[in-house]
């Protein structure tokens, strides 16, 4: 019989070894003759607890004592009951002497005499807490005593344990027994251990063995006067030692005090029944119990009582204790999160709670939700997510990122709602430092380009911003494809003004990330045009970029041609820091969000107000002596050979090349360098439009560059001439309302980015007449630009 005991009691092992855990430190108190110890598992290292009992023998009543509890509590299961997980008995000799230990393994557990002292609740915080506390330990006492028709004896301060999510559980079920009221004849069988009950807990007709009143009691008396003990050791902070104690209210609050006073009734049939005390007490009514009370019955709420809920939890929580908060809320939140039978406001309350944990906490607790929260096909969930993600993006690991969270948020590139492809597009400020190469050039670039042609104007100019501030994530070859076509093809041609303005800003923002060569003949000439923009604020941020890039070409010359000038430094720069404005301007664009201030166009422009403002950028752009750039060799610039256009397949291109051929009048301030007449190209100017259109040899392109570009008596050249010219260099804005004179010399077969450019764009604002609002007469300052930089080429 003993041994079939132990196989039923302690299941699998002979020996401690035998055991699949590790038994740690102990705990300073325990029930009865139990020891208590921090334990953790073999197999994965999570935290258990573990208690013990010994005997000299097997027959020891405390180890049969032990023995019932075991079994107890492996077969009585509830919420509020401590969680078993495995138990064993083990025969050892001690000193020459036999020792029998009963081993029970836990849920990891501290006793609660232990955790309120950690805690240090005072006022009301505590008196909120202890609600709660004696809520669970009452629902659990009621199950036993009116579910289950049992006694558990003895329950005490002792006999309650906390778990990790500040939950109290009863345990100590050594003393636990069936409630046999029927049957007069057997009272030996009842409560056949209450002699392990300290005599201080016991009620007047248990103290006095008086079974035959027990029995006729009904089968909560005994342990409602338990709960009367509990509470009052609870609150006086102090062990009960005698009887007489009890009638001590002082510590006790008013509003529990009625229901003590029932508990700890004479009459045992009088006592109050632990359901009718969760059921009328007013002390259980508070913020705290109600919280979490809905929390867990969250699933039978109907979506407006959910809605009303989560939008006053943010604010709630800060009034509630923080540890029972992230402890307890947290993980409910959380869960009802992750398993959709929270609603979306709940994610603001979710991140206002994990704004108050540790890094390393948040990544644990509150990361893995946030992650299988972005597969969610709720889009009140997306918007959210995206809304929030300065609060929990840099915490993501960059394989998350690449591999979980990206290929979920890019699909709001193409969303039918344009705030939400605003919003995706400003987490990328987060995400795009995490990505891979591969995922950048391969998806996050067409994205881009497809959104820097959007209907939404604000759109647009977002992506210019974007696209600045991550080029230092890009490679240097997607750098030399993608930047420049897209702020001067793109962005320096749009229709809306602080997307223009955008556009300036991006350049002089990456302007460390072009040579000499492509300052001179691809951004400067584009840039130079917008100085005679109607918009004010374009024009300000157009004079202070060809100011930047004007004192970059001026102090290359003079490094250049300086006896001083060291061989090793002719790929940069030296006195100019790499682009020096680029973080501010990074940052800006998410904090100024909605201000029109003096960065309206260097901030993220919002789709909801699309209105242009004129402002003063100056303090947004990078002035000349701190603009940075890099240069492709220390020889004299006239050594150059005009460089042939980049071609990709993964971002911006030359969609078409050759400016705008709407211009009809001539007065435009440049007549008096270059007449416009048409005439078929000289047999030199032919030979240059063909350098420009193939690699050729350097010696060749040298001499030709040079015979080219001194200065003849009456040169006259056609627009024809003139666009071929450019054609290598410059690609036309997108379309507006007025396309029909657009003019191109590149066919859809020589265009490398067809294939993926997105459309131009379609928006509805009415194209300015003078040459799509950047100035009066765009074909003038293109022959004048050529003009100066022949002439300035060959007196180099």
């Amino acid at each position: 019989m003993l041994k079939f005991l132990k196989e039923v009691v302690g299941g699998s092992g002979t020996g401690l070894k035998d055991l699949p855990y590790n038994i740690g430190e102990p705990y300073p108190s325990a029930w009865g003759s139990w020891l208590h110890f921090r334990g953790t598992s073999k197999d994965d290292g999570s935290p258990v607890s573990i208690f013990s009992v010994s005997g000299s023998n097997a027959q020891d009543g405390h180890l049969a004592a032990a023995r019932n509890g075991v079994k107890r509590l492996r077969t009585v299961r509830h919420p509020n009951i401590l969680s078993f997980l495995h138990s064993t008995e083990i025969e050892t000799v001690d000193a020459g002497s036999p020792k029998v230990t009963i081993y029970m393994v836990t849920e990891p557990v501290v006793p609660l005499s232990d955790k309120i002292k950690e805690l240090g609740l005072e006022g009301t915080q505590r008196d909120e807490y202890y609600a709660w506390g004696l809520h669970q330990v009452a629902k659990a006492v009621s199950f036993l005593n009116n579910d289950c028709k049992l006694v558990h004896g003895n329950v005490c301060l002792a006999s309650v344990v906390v778990t990790q999510t500040l939950d109290w559980k009863l345990h100590a079920f050594d003393v636990l027994s069936e409630f046999d009221g029927s049957n007069e004849t057997s009272s030996g069988q009842m409560l056949q251990y209450e002699w392990l009950v300290g005599s201080q807990y016991k009620p007047m007709e248990l103290a006095k063995s008086d079974w035959a009143a027990i029995k006729k009691s009904p089968p909560w008396a005994i342990d409602s006067w338990g709960m009367g003990c509990l509470i009052y050791e609870l609150f006086s902070g102090m062990k009960l030692s005698k009887t007489e104690e009890l009638r001590n209210t002082v510590s006790i609050p008013k509003s529990l005090l009625p229901d003590y006073q029932r508990l700890l009734s004479s009459m045992p049939a009088r006592r109050l029944n632990t359901s009718k005390l969760i059921e009328n007490s007013e002390y259980f009514q508070n913020k705290l119990v109600d919280t979490i009370h809905f929390m867990e019955i969250l699933s039978l709420k109907d979506s407006v009582e959910k809605d009303t809920f989560f939008r006053k939890l943010p604010n709630l929580a800060e009034q509630l204790p923080q540890q029972i908060v992230l402890k307890k809320l947290l993980p409910l939140l959380a869960s009802a999160l992750e398993f959709g039978s929270a609603s979306a406001p709940a994610l603001t309350a979710l991140l206002k709670m994990g704004s108050w944990l540790s890094a390393e906490e948040f990544r644990v607790k509150v990361l893995p939700t946030i992650v299988k929260l972005f597969a969610s096909n709720d889009r009140a969930i997306r918007v959210g997510l995206l809304q929030h993600f300065d609060q929990y993006g840099e915490s993501l690991s960059a394989q998350v990122v690449d591999e979980q969270v990206y290929p979920h948020v890019a699909t709001g590139f193409s969303d039918t709602s344009a705030f939400l492809r605003e919003l995706t597009l400003k987490s990328m400020l987060i995400l795009a430092p995490k990505l891979s190469q591969r995922t950048i050039s391969g998806s996050l670039l067409k994205h881009m380009s497809r959104l820097q042609v959007d209907e939404e104007p604000a759109i647009r100019t977002n992506t210019t911003i974007l696209l600045g501030n991550i080029a230092s994530c890009l490679n240097d070859g997607t750098r030399k494809r993608v930047l420049i076509n897209a702020f001067t093809v793109r962005a320096l041609r749009d229709t809306f003004p602080p997307a223009r303005g955008a556009g300036i800003m991006a350049l002089c923002a990456t302007s460390s990330y072009y040579d000499i060569t492509e300052i001179a003949t691809r951004i400067l000439p584009n840039v130079v045009v917008l100085t005679i923009d109607p918009d004010s604020d374009v024009r300000s941020k157009a004079f202070q970029a060809v100011d930047q890039f004007l004192q970059m070409v001026k102090q290359y010359y003079e490094k250049t041609n300086t006896a001083e000038a060291n061989e090793g430094t002719g790929m940069g720069i030296s006195s100019i820091p790499g682009n020096a404005g680029l973080l501010g301007w990074a940052m800006s664009s998410l904090t100024l969000k909605g201000k029109p201030s003096d960065h309206a166009p260097v901030a993220f422009v919002s789709s909801s107000a699309v209105t242009p403002t004129s402002s003063n950028s100056s303090s947004a752009v990078d002035t000349p002596s701190t603009a940075p750039v890099r240069v492709s060799s220390t020889t004299d610039f006239a050594e150059h050979p005009v460089p042939t256009s980049p071609t990709s397949t993964d971002g911006w291109g030359e969609l078409e090349n050759g400016l705008d051929e709407e211009r009809e009048n001539d007065k435009d301030g440049w007549d008096d360098l270059e007449p416009l007449e048409e005439i078929k190209p000289t047999p030199a100017l032919a030979n240059i439009q063909a350098a420009q259109r193939r690699p050729v040899s350097q010696p060749v392109s040298q001499t030709k560059q040079a015979s080219s570009l001194r200065p003849k008596s009456t040169p006259k050249l056609s627009k024809d001439e003139d666009d071929d010219l450019w054609g290598s260099i410059a690609a036309p804005a997108p379309k507006t309302s007025k396309p029909s004179n657009l003019k191109s010399t590149v066919t859809d077969d020589d265009d490398p980015w067809a294939a993926i450019a997105a459309p131009a764009p379609t928006t509805k604002a009415k194209p300015l007449s003078a040459g799509r609002a950047r100035g009066a007469k765009p074909a003038a300052p293109k022959l004048g630009a050529q003009r100066i930089n022949r002439t300035t080429s060959s007196g180099m």
